[in-house]
């Protein structure tokens, strides 16, 4: 029989998703998948409020048959927390900080706690916790317990099992344990205890303290000098805590991928902040096995950190906007590097260290440049490491990096000899391959590029994890370091660690969960690994659209969607901070981020309804749109640069086509026109939306919320103010140091464009009066050509059609009059920007290039005034020297397609202002969304 979830839901405090509703079923598919190849429909998604509610899903899966899902951010490599059964995610209610203890140095916390958001709690007591994944920025302490999640500094912290003191969980019988440690003595009274906790004491202690398991065991894990090591159940880890007379089940649940029980609360080790004094010497190398070679010397160093990028990473960064920034410190085209970390308690301590290293490598002949990063070029330079994963999805075409033998580890002295290899086996097979991360720990991240929509792909997947498999084995290695078996991996445990071993794996799962009722078919019983795959192969029939925007540069709109890898770089909270994404700020439901958007948006282009924007399918489309602000952070602070802004504008417009174009998305699209209008009226209509009664009236009626204000228009549109004033002479103001004509004393007047865009010319006159009087004292002429609108209302809400008139209408009145000595500047981000941005991609033939050619003359205010300051022709002795502090609240779309550092630095640019950029994401006011009644 069917579950009935409708029985659980009388009790249920927090949100359950189960039916094919069009809400239910767009959170249901967009919790199908995780950051790994895989792709299954769960049978439901529970979003429990507190423990009683997970108590209560394990009951109801137990009668039921049904296995449930532990997820936090969901950034599993290798499939496990893809199910068909019931999600459980825990991230956005059990995220609490619940005791802290300074002096003994630990913390307790529920498993939805971020990793990075903890640390920034817990610097100000001068503490951190150790374990740092390369997604910390979304990592929650569950999921890192699930994966024993290691990190860049694990040389020298350890993983998370290491800094693991206890948990509380819920057991398959629904009750309460809690795993510290303990002496062997009082392990053996828990035998007696009644229950499952008593059972699992038991039987587990007979499975460890047998002298044949323990040989077994010994003899089918990674030998010592692995450090990393997270195949299987940790129980070489028990045997180790036995010989030391003590046990504690945590160091088992670390690393179990939520198979043998439910983390409500983990106690952790914390420790002192490191020394303040950070660098980084970014060896470069000519080769892979330079780098390797050099590896084994520095980790002898005493350095925290030894982290290899590859050329191919090195190259895609620059495809990325915010990671081009990050390679600022390359020298030429290394085809390596090594991030070599050092700590100290002193300036001088630390260049001792680095450059001690440096000349050691000099002296053995190893690497050819060793640029030293301190401060703030660190995280520069860890920020591009740590988007290895997201930036390899730029590559183009079908043949993708794919999470395999990723996370294969071996000692560091036999990495070199493994990853020759390796190579060789990946050169036999004729695959492309890429490479980074933790050579300090013998493990890199091995990402071969294998076609898995097609059939000979999907074999080559498997093969070339069963030939690494033999390899790691040669090496006495690992085969999961840091990611886990989950679904992936599973099948070849017995391979690499034995038939004895994976046996007392299967013990351990029926221990503890004899029922199946945690996370069944991952590290054992596991489906054969090409099973769910997220590519359906040559039968799928992807969808053939005909797009306005041209999609040539993505390949196509199913190949933008695909380039999301998973990663989770879209969960980011106010305390990360960024742009991306700033409905998933405010809700934290996974539906909302930059992630889901792109895969619900991609299975609905691999399916084959009639038309584009019809059907059911489209509703869930639709649904997970409809918070998408169109900031456009995804564009610049995803690694993989998913724009679904553009996705979203694409949808609309198709679905539009089918379904009608809605009153108020054709009032909203068209704002230019009743602004118009309204400047005609300007006393009466500013009158009408002063009036609190006739403004609420008005905003019922569109469909915007009662309580939001409209915006005033001027008496006078800064066009006509423009055209009608006279120049003013000069007013004897010495400190601008101009010359009776406006202009800098033997210099003439160099011509500007100003662009007026609609919010500008009618409503924020003010500002565009300012922009012109200021250009004008510092002797530059300013005109404002004959142009049309931007278009950017039309394309907030999909209007395409539109919104190409209207770039075609700018294009030809600007192409010819705009040029490099004649640069086209203006003042509202979202407005000038659609000529860098949407208008090279809605036009087609000439008109395309034109607006392409058009495109690098077009500035940001704040853009062209840096320019020339840079160029000399403006500085601070124009200014005053009065004291001033600016904060300075970024625009969304300018933080995405420029650089909201430049606007900083001419805002400091006199001599006696101090400017504060807030770390804000997107408000969501300056388009429509904050008006609509739905999104108040």
């Amino acid at each position: 029989m069917p579950a009935d979830f409708t029985l659980l839901t009388k009790a249920f405090a927090g949100e359950l998703y189960f039916d094919d509703s069009v809400l239910h079923r767009t959170v249901r598919i967009a919790y199908s998948t995780d950051a790994s190849v895989y792709q299954e429909m769960p049978l439901a998604v529970a979003i429990p409020q507190h423990a009683d509610d997970i108590r209560q899903l394990i009951a109801f899966a137990r009668r039921s048959g049904l296995t449930l899902v532990p997820r936090t951010a969901g950034t599993s490599l290798a499939g496990q927390v893809v199910s068909h059964g019931i999600i459980v995610d825990v991230s956005k209610h059990l995220n609490g900080i619940l005791e802290l203890n300074k002096e003994e140095k630990w913390i307790r916390v529920q498993p939805g706690v971020i990793r990075d958001d903890l640390n920034a709690w817990l610097k100000p007591h001068g503490l951190l916790f150790a374990p740092e994944t390369s997604t910390s920025s979304r990592a929650m302490i569950g999921g890192m317990i699930g994966n024993n999640s290691c990190g860049l500094h694990s040389m020298i912290w350890g993983n998370t099992r290491n800094n693991l003191l206890e948990v509380t969980t819920l057991l398959a019988d629904g009750s309460d344990a809690v795993f510290g440690p303990i002496d062997l003595e009082t392990a053996r009274q828990k035998k007696k205890n009644p229950g499952l906790e008593g059972h699992i004491y038991n039987d587990l202690l007979s499975l460890v303290e047998n002298k044949a398991n323990q040989a077994t065991i010994a003899q089918g894990f990674p030998k010592p000098s692995v450090t990393r090591r997270n195949s299987g159940y940790a129980l070489d880890h028990l045997v180790h805590q036995l010989d030391a007379g003590a046990l504690n089940l945590a160091g088992l649940v670390a690393g179990s991928e939520g198979t043998l029980c439910v983390v409500t609360e983990a106690k952790l080790k914390l420790i002192d902040l490191p020394p303040r004094e950070v660098g980084v010497v970014a060896v470069h190398f000519l080769s892979m096995a330079e780098a390797l070679q050099a590896n084994g010397m520095i980790v002898r160093m005493g350095c925290s950190a030894s982290e290899l990028v590859d050329h191919v990473i090195l190259e895609q960064a620059m495809n990325n906007a915010e990671q081009a920034h990050n390679r600022f410190f390359l020298v030429d085209a290394p085809k390596a590097i090594l991030l070599v970390e050092f700590f100290d308690e002193t300036v001088a301590g630390l260049q001792a260290k680095c450059t001690g290293l440096i000349e050691k490598l000099r002296g053995a002949g190893l690497g050819y440049a060793y640029p030293l990063l301190t401060g703030s070029e660190t995280k520069s330079a860890w920020d591009l490491r740590k988007a290895g994963l997201g930036l390899l999805r730029n590559l183009k075409g079908d043949v993708q990096p794919v999470n395999l033998i990723e996370d294969c580890a071996v000692a560091v002295d036999d990495l070199p000899h493994y990853i020759a290899d390796l190579e060789a086996l990946l050169q036999l097979h004729n695959t492309p391959y890429s490479m980074y991360a933790h050579a300090g720990d013998g493990e890199l991240h091995v990402e071969p590029m294998v076609n898995l929509k097609t059939e000979a792909g999907r074999q080559l997947f498997k093969t070339l994890l069963a030939e690494t498999t033999g390899l790691v084995k040669k090496y006495n290695g690992s085969l999961s370091g840091e990611h886990g078996d989950g679904r992936l991996r599973g099948n070849f445990i017995p391979a690499i660690m034995g038939e004895a071993v994976y046996e007392l794996f299967k013990q351990v799962k029926w221990i503890f969960d004899a029922e199946g009722v945690f996370n069944v078919g991952k590290i054992t019983a596991t489906p054969d690994m090409l099973d769910d795959l997220r590519y359906s192969g040559e039968g799928s029939k992807p969808q053939r659209v005909d797009p306005l925007f041209d999609f040539s540069g993505e390949e196509s709109m199913l190949r933008l969607t695909e380039k999301c890898s998973g990663s989770g770089d879209c969960r980011k909270t106010h305390i990360t901070g960024g742009t991306m994404c700033p409905s998933y700020m405010a809700t934290r439901n996974e539906t909302d981020t930059t992630r889901a958007r792109a895969n619900v948006l991609r299975q609905y282009l691999n399916t084959d309804p009639a038309e584009f924007g019809a059907g059911q399918d489209a509703e869930t489309v639709k649904e997970v749109l409809d918070l998408c602000l169109a900031c456009k952070g995804c564009l610049t602070e995803c690694p993989s640069s998913v724009d679904i802004s553009k996705l979203r504008a694409e949808f609309l417009h198709h679905y539009h086509a089918h379904h009608g174009v809605p009153r108020r998305t054709r009032l909203i699209g068209n704002f230019s026109r009743q602004m118009k209008l309204a400047s005609r009226l300007a006393p009466l209509y500013n009158f009408f939306v002063a009036m609190p009664f006739l403004r609420k009236q008005f905003n019922s009626i569109v469909g915007f919320h009662p309580d939001r204000s409209l915006p005033a228009v001027a008496g006078q549109t800064l066009r006509r103010w423009h055209a009608k004033r006279r120049r003013p002479a000069d007013n004897g103001n010495t400190r601008i140091g101009l010359t009776a004509n406006g202009n800098p004393p033997g210099r003439a007047a160099k011509t500007v464009y100003l662009f007026c865009d609609e919010f500008t010319n009618y409503n924020d006159v003010e500002t565009g009066k300012k922009t012109i009087l200021l250009l004008e004292r510092l002797g530059y002429a300013v005109l404002i050509p004959e142009h049309g609108d931007s278009g950017r209302s039309l394309l907030s809400k999909g209007l395409l059609e539109e919104a190409r008139a209207c770039a075609q209408q700018n294009v030809d009145a600007l192409y010819g009059v705009i040029s490099a000595e004649t640069p086209l500047i203006g003042i509202e981000p979202s407005a000038i920007l659609s000529f860098r941005d949407e208008y090279k991609v809605l036009l087609r033939g000439e008109a395309q290039q034109k607006a392409q050619d058009l495109s690098k003359h077009v500035f940001l205010f704040e853009e062209w005034f840096h320019n020339e300051v840079l160029k000399g022709h403006i500085d601070a002795t124009a200014f005053t020297t009065d004291r001033r502090r600016i904060i300075l609240h970024g625009h969304c779309h300018q933080k995405a397609l420029s650089d909201i550092g430049v606007a900083n630095a001419i805002l400091g640019l006199p001599k006696n202002f101090t400017v504060h950029t807030l770390a804000t994401g997107c408000c969501g006011m300056a388009g429509a969304f904050g008006y609509e009644k739905e999104h108040y």
